[in-house]
């Protein structure tokens, strides 16, 4: 039998130490679900259970045993947790990062050998069970990894985990069996909502992991799709149909189009390969920017001035239902607790500003913790969200206020961190925690007055406005 879940919809993206500017390694993403759906931002301080630590899933029947031992770690809940807590990604103290997940398909040949599992492992639960519990990435990817062989998974997901040393991609691709790539230092990767590592070499154990069986599995039900026996995870395990072509492809095509303008090839092919190594060296405003983007520069941004058809054609990587972007940024050469940074941007991230937390905070903004389904002036995401709304109702007069206001709170970040990072030498986490929350706050004191006045000037838009004609 087999499964269907409610996928979210989500966009990817990882950078290598040698591809950035600054020496980081940075894993981010997009979480897609709905465009009226709030998250939160907190951090779990670390606990020793005195008996059992069981974790026990609201969304399915899902139900493991944990280690007594759990390690402090960040994570953006949901504001409900009627359907799961979906914790989504984070730091933990030993400077682990991990987003999960992915939302991805396989093809129903597998399913029909290994089913998802009903009662398996999903989205929710994935950094909830596995980040507290692990102290580098390759530990996070084995971890999940015999969790998912053990217990199955009810879903078909990528999943992002790093450290200082290196990135991994993770990929689910029937009920018990997973692969696991370590992305080259020097080159990126972006994902959207596919199967995507292509080939594995099962004798280099150093940047392949997979489950136990999994080459047996190909084997013995004919899986194979290859006639010199590559191994190729994404044909075998994946589908290919239009719907890639308008929903996933175009936005893989974007992001190599950003990082290497200069390579030849269409919004809809199938091919396109998983890791590249870019054209220029890319920072963290450029795994922000791909995050934020919606085709700009082409005739299929939905906001642009191209043909209604073209701008409807595709689907963007940023979009109403954005709940939260993130990208989780480790500078080796800094202090764990201010090398690893949590940029968040709350609600649409082409229309709010990515916050940096610094992994040795131990507690958020109150605002970042409020939050239901209602609209809440008090609450991060309803304050974000509200400024991308007022300016979606009148966009083309307002969109270069809101490109203002997002280049003075990058101006102002950076010079923040800049004092920051030079004062912590010889700060504690608690001086960290204030001085990175005053940050926080006043960026959204800065997109609550920036609302103030959209609301003011969208007065004047109302349909039962009348200008009288003198002449008559």
């Amino acid at each position: 039998m087999i499964i269907l879940n409610k996928y979210s919809a989500c966009t990817s993206i990882i950078i290598g130490k040698k591809a950035s500017t600054d020496g980081s390694i940075m894993i981010g993403r997009n979480e897609d679900c709905k465009s009226s759906w709030p998250k939160h931002f907190v951090v779990h301080s670390a606990k020793k259970f005195k008996k059992e630590n069981v974790f026990k899933s609201n969304d399915n029947d899902f139900k493991i045993s944990l280690p007594l031992t759990r390690y402090k770690y960040s994570a953006t809940p949901e504001w409900t947790t009627k359907y799961g807590l979906f914790e989504e990604n984070g730091f933990n103290e030993y400077g682990v990062a991990m987003s999960a997940t992915e939302s991805a398909y396989s093809n129903s040949q597998v399913l029909g050998y290994d089913p998802l599992v009903k009662d398996g492992i999903g989205e929710e639960a994935m950094v909830t069970v596995v980040l507290p519990y692990v102290k580098t990435a390759r530990d996070g990817v084995k971890r999940l990894g015999n969790i998912v062989s053990k217990y199955g998974t009810c879903e078909s997901n990528g999943v992002l985990f790093a450290d200082k040393a290196e990135a991994w991609y993770m990929e689910t691709g029937s009920g018990h069996h997973w692969v696991a790539k370590k992305i080259p230092d020097d080159s990126y990767a972006v994902i959207s909502n596919q199967l995507s590592i292509e080939n594995i070499d099962f004798n280099d154990k150093e940047n392949y992991l997979y489950s136990e069986n999994i080459y047996d599995f190909i084997n013995k039900n004919n899986l194979q799709t290859s006639e010199d026996d590559q191994f190729n995870f994404r044909n075998i395990f994946g589908i290919r149909d239009v719907d890639d072509t308008k929903y996933n492809n175009p936005r893989v095509w974007y992001g190599q189009k950003m990082f290497n303008p200069k390579i030849k090839q269409g919004p809809k092919e199938h091919n396109m390969p998983f890791v590249r190594k870019a054209e220029k060296l890319l920072s963290i405003d450029d795994a922000q920017r791909f995050l934020s983007s919606h085709f700009e520069g082409t005739k299929y941004d939905p906001v642009g001035d191209g043909e209604e058809n073209d701008k409807k054609m595709f689907r963007p990587v940023s979009l109403a239902k954005t709940q939260e972007a993130h990208v989780l940024q480790i500078q080796p050469k800094l202090p764990t607790s201010i090398g690893c940074v949590q940029w968040i941007a709350m609600g649409v991230a082409a229309e709010s500003t990515f916050v940096p937390f610094y992994q040795g905070i131990d507690d958020t903004p109150e605002q970042y913790k409020k939050g239901e389904i209602n609209y809440d002036p008090n609450s991060a995401y309803w304050i974000f969200k509200l400024a991308g709304v007022l300016v979606d109702a009148h966009y083309k007069y307002f969109i270069s206020d809101l490109e203002d206001l997002q280049k003075e709170m990058k101006i102002l970040i950076r010079q923040n961190m800049i004092k920051i990072e030079h004062q912590y030498k010889n700060k504690n986490n608690a001086w960290l925690t204030e001085k990175n929350n005053k940050l926080a706050e006043k960026i959204l004191q800065e997109y609550q007055k920036f609302a103030y006045r959209i609301i003011s000037k969208s007065t004047d838009f109302s349909p039962l406005n009348y200008k009288q004609n003198l002449d008559l």
